[in-house]
């Protein structure tokens, strides 16, 4: 039989498993990598709220009133910070918030120039969350300042990030071990967007150029026949381009050069998952992995 004394020490628990998730510190993201990273850090520890619903494009969204109210419910935002969320940096400038701890991801990663033809001056390239390294950076920042907001679970978040960080570690061994002593010292290659330079860089790879003028605008005609001849006088051997975005014009240039396309993904698209950044990067890398080796029987032929 139910005992009132077991009653009470069930309500008791009950009450108590309220107020610790309702203690709960509540963190926003701006952009679905940093959900992934997030989650990874805090586990359960913290809830997480995104800024703005899944399947937005960050390079063109515009702030809205609804994301101004979602701000108001965070204790903590991760953003990107370095033009790649510039819509979260005005909606949390509009919220004229001094309570609001405002974590910048990127602010200890070694930044690369962006390319582009109509990039200016000291641009810096904000999709660190496509390269290895530069996640785990992020990773660790974000735990190491998760610490500093709430040091009784600073352990438990650093540890987190360490776990996280060996599994791409680990990731890019396998590609390189996959890649073994193949000599792919003469691999050249063109982006169609200036994203994937920071993976690219960590296997020696590159960019010789950057095709679109900016994200998700298609080069006009001339630009297009430059892009053309600079491809067929460079002897570029792979076009990387992007999963999820429409480019009517990489056909244009397949046909006309015979350069070999290979899709990345941008991890921007889609819902916000716990193990999207993990997936993707695995992805990348065998795509990555695939170009390299064919770039190398090409020079090799």
């Amino acid at each position: 039989m139910f005992s009132l004394k077991a009653a009470s020490l069930f309500i008791l628990s009950l009450f108590s498993s309220f107020s610790y998730a309702a203690d709960k510190i509540n963190i926003g993201i701006t952009l679905q990598p940093y959900y992934s990273y997030v989650k990874a850090v805090v586990g359960d520890k913290a809830e997480i709220l995104p800024l703005v619903d899944a399947g937005f494009n960050p390079h063109n969204y515009q702030p809205q009133p609804n994301d101004l109210r979602r701000l108001r419910e965070m204790d903590v935002i991760v953003v990107n910070g370095i033009g790649h969320d510039d819509f979260a940096m005005k909606v949390i400038q509009a919220a004229n918030r001094s309570d609001l701890v405002v974590i910048e991801a990127n602010k200890d990663v070694p930044l690369l120039p962006a390319m582009g033809q109509s990039v200016g001056d000291g641009a810096v390239n904000p999709h660190t969350f496509v390269g290895l390294s530069t996640t785990i950076q992020k990773v660790y920042t974000i735990a190491n300042e998760m610490a500093k907001i709430d040091p009784e679970n600073a352990r438990y978040y650093r540890a987190n990030a360490r776990k996280y960080a060996t599994t791409f570690r680990k990731m890019k061994h396998n590609a390189m071990m996959t890649l073994g002593d193949l000599d792919t010292a003469g691999m050249t290659v063109a982006t169609t967007h200036n994203a994937y330079g920071y993976l690219l860089q960590e296997f020696g790879v590159d960019v010789a150029t950057v095709i679109e003028p900016a994200h998700g605008v298609e080069p006009s005609a001339s630009q297009l026949q430059e892009t053309i001849e600079k491809i067929r006088k460079s002897g570029i051997d792979v076009l990387f381009y992007e999963l999820n975005m429409p480019n009517r014009y990489v056909d244009t240039i397949e046909k006309a050069t015979g350069v070999q396309l290979y899709r990345f993904s941008h991890m921007t698209h889609g819902p916000y998952e716990a193990k999207k950044v993990e997936i993707e990067t695995r992805e990348n890398l065998n795509t990555l992995v695939e170009a390299m080796k064919f770039a190398a029987e090409k020079k090799g032929s």
